[in-house]
């Protein structure tokens, strides 16, 4: 057994021992998970992929006088939620420009929306803060434009109401006799092609699967800078089905998570126009996982090979709520490039980046190890919400 402070505590000597999730896959196959816990102390994970429910929390300060209660705000033209406090607002990913066309000709390009001010604040770039408002005794000004950067934000917090799903489907069109567009990208007719999401071995929940480490107050690097989980996502399911291994055999898990924007960097928040459904947002999420015990560490050993993702049909079954999943799929058969449905060859095709998500775990290898990043004990595991 290892506490997290004990772990800290080797961080800043320089002595602790940190493999990304990829490192640990071998580690553990290698030695066993008894000698692994003994010998290694952090597993590092990353994510890379769309996650639409996202966006920021802001506040634009009193600038100049008179002073403003914002009751409505855009920023270059996308509205935000202004029902907070005078000079609070927030921003959804998915939320699209004023005028945009949406799916009237479809299907619709979604060419700008809240993630993409979120990357072009993120990359330093001037966007348009408008600001309207009915008046009061204490705040008299009516209307408020300006060229603002992040920088000229008092206070700008991702904040992601649901991140980081500890499986998701594989999305298929098995019935329609025409393309489908819908968030999993498009899904061409009778069985052409498979998308499906996550990074397999190196996703932050595979490697906690009953959240033994991760929980209110875990530091995690979120978009390039530091960010925290803050509770469980919303959708969150705490008792999913689970293989014998842990692993949970359909969406489940999911986090509530935040951090400082202005630490960000665009290489690891992009948004991505999705024809024909909208716009999200792709965040970089890395997890560190403290070695405790021999548990963990097995935990952490999971491979592509032990992760099953349930197949189901976005035609009929997805629109209905119908529960039905036709198969489950390994991650590694995913990666292959193909799988068998119903004796069909159907190509595969990820909507996660699994370069930029082993990019993210490696980088946050790095931070550890020099001494930058210290891990932090949770204050109540994720499931107590």
């Amino acid at each position: 057994m290892k506490t997290i402070a004990e772990i800290n505590e080797r961080i800043k000597q320089g002595k602790a021992v940190v493999l990304t999730a990829k490192e640990m896959t071998k580690a553990v196959k290698e030695m066993g998970a008894e000698k692994a816990a003994a010998e290694i102390d952090v597993v590092t994970t990353g994510t890379f992929s769309p996650m639409c429910s996202s966006g920021m929390l802001f506040n634009i300060g009193q600038t100049e006088a008179p002073s403003l209660r914002a009751s409505k705000m855009w920023l270059n033209d996308v509205p935000c939620h202004a029902g907070l406090a005078a000079v609070d607002g927030y921003l959804g990913a998915t939320e699209m420009r004023e005028g945009d066309p949406l799916n009237m000709v479809f299907p619709g390009e979604f060419k700008y929306g809240g993630g993409h001010v979120i990357e072009d604040l993120i990359a330093g770039k001037k966007v348009k803060l408008r600001c309207e408002s009915y008046t009061t005794d204490c705040y008299p000004k009516k209307v408020f434009e300006k060229e603002i950067t992040i920088n000229d934000l008092k206070y700008a917090q991702m904040l992601n109401p649901r991140n980081c799903y500890q499986n998701y489907n594989v999305a298929v069109n098995e019935n329609a006799d025409r393309i489908l567009y819908t968030y999993m990208g498009a899904l061409k007719p009778h069985l052409q092609n498979a998308n499906f999401a996550t990074a397999g071995e190196l996703s932050p929940l595979f490697n906690d699967p009953y959240f033994k480490t991760i929980g209110l107050g875990t530091r995690i690097f979120l978009g390039g800078g530091i960010g925290y989980v803050i509770g469980a996502g919303t959708q969150h399911v705490p008792n999913p089905k689970r293989q014998e291994n842990g692993l949970p055999l359909t969406a489940s898990g999911t986090l509530m998570l935040k951090g400082d924007m202005k630490q960000m960097s665009d290489r690891y928040v992009r948004a991505q126009s999705i024809l024909g459904y909208g716009v999200s947002l792709a965040v970089g999420v890395g997890i560190p996982i403290p070695v405790l015990n021999a548990e963990i560490a097995k935990y952490t050993g999971v491979s592509d090979e032990d992760i099953l993702m349930p197949v189901k049909d976005y035609s009929k079954d997805y629109q209905n709520l119908n529960p039905r999943i036709i198969k489950h799929v390994s991650y590694a058969e995913l990666v292959s490039g193909s799988i068998e449905i119903n004796g069909k060859k159907v190509e595969t095709h990820p909507l996660t980046s699994y370069h930029r998500s082993l990019e993210i775990a490696e980088e946050l290898k790095k931070r550890i190890e020099k001494g930058e990043f210290l891990l932090t004990q949770p204050v109540e595991n994720v499931e107590a919400f």
